[in-house]
């Protein structure tokens, strides 16, 4: 397999333990974003700083795709828990990712005050230019299947290993009515602020997709915060490449070129 695999993460913690595994290291950049090309176990990969945020994500993705040409994008880090069962060291792999940053308001006069849980999900997809772009649910992106299996087999040491939807917006909820709306209502298990983006970029390139997520701290439970769980986040994803080598070219060489677009 000559396609590589992009691997990113948003800081420096969430990166750097998979870039010191890396043999025959190239280091490259573009605009203000960073690539670590090199080989993980005999692997080709791409390590990609994103830095934080939706628009630093999905500026970082399609700076990748059109460089690199990758055969699949695997997007993790940390994320706040949403679900009262995660603790830290948690992994969520994201059979479904969803955008929490994409929102109309209903009308309210001046002095009602304002109601986020009323608030109503825009469809940002929508090509209709109609006046109304509201959905029900949020838009959302799912992994890609054959992907998603693979990371099922993957063993993780330190913590269990759970597939569920991951929420995604430029916003850091620390309200607790808030977060247990998007749980009950969108099924939301972590929150974090990059992959709805990458998953966006990545469906309209047609290159397979994957997030996954460590629980890092869990407001709803009171588990503090714990850096390390990055570690063991980029620890699962250095096994889950190897699984996906020899699939993925086996995969990628059973779809058309027409799919591969």
């Amino acid at each position: 397999m000559n396609k590589p695999i992009v691997i990113q993460g948003a800081m420096q913690v969430e990166v750097a333990a998979l870039v010191a595994l890396l043999d025959d290291v190239v280091i490259e950049t573009g605009g203000g974003w960073t690539f670590w090309l090199g080989q993980l176990a005999g692997v080709p990969v791409v390590i990609s700083r994103t830095g934080m945020g939706m628009s630093n994500a999905a500026a970082a993705t399609a700076i990748a795709l059109e460089r690199y040409a990758p055969a699949a994008v695997i997007n993790q880090g940390t994320a706040g828990g949403h679900d009262p069962a995660l603790l830290p060291n948690d992994l969520v792999l994201g059979a479904r990712v969803i955008h929490l940053g994409a929102f109309q308001s209903p009308f309210r006069d001046a002095g009602a005050g304002s109601d986020t849980l009323a608030w109503r999900p825009l469809d940002l997809m929508d090509q209709s230019e109609t006046a109304n772009f509201t959905m029900p649910v949020p838009m959302s992106f799912d992994a890609d299947p054959d992907l998603l299996a693979m990371a099922r087999e993957v063993e993780h040491a330190t913590g269990r290993v759970v597939d569920g939807v991951i929420g995604s917006s430029d916003v850091w909820n620390n309200e607790l009515d808030r977060i247990a709306h998007f749980h009950a209502r969108y099924g939301t298990l972590v929150e974090e602020m990059e992959a709805a983006s990458v998953a966006q970029v990545c469906g309209q390139y047609r290159v397979p997709f994957l997030c996954v997520r460590v629980v890092s701290n869990n407001i709803v439970n009171g588990s503090a915060h714990d850096v390390a769980t990055a570690n063991a986040c980029q620890r699962f994803v250095a096994a889950l490449t190897q699984r996906y080598r020899q699939p993925v070219a086996a995969l990628l060489r059973s779809r058309s070129p027409a799919e591969e677009q």
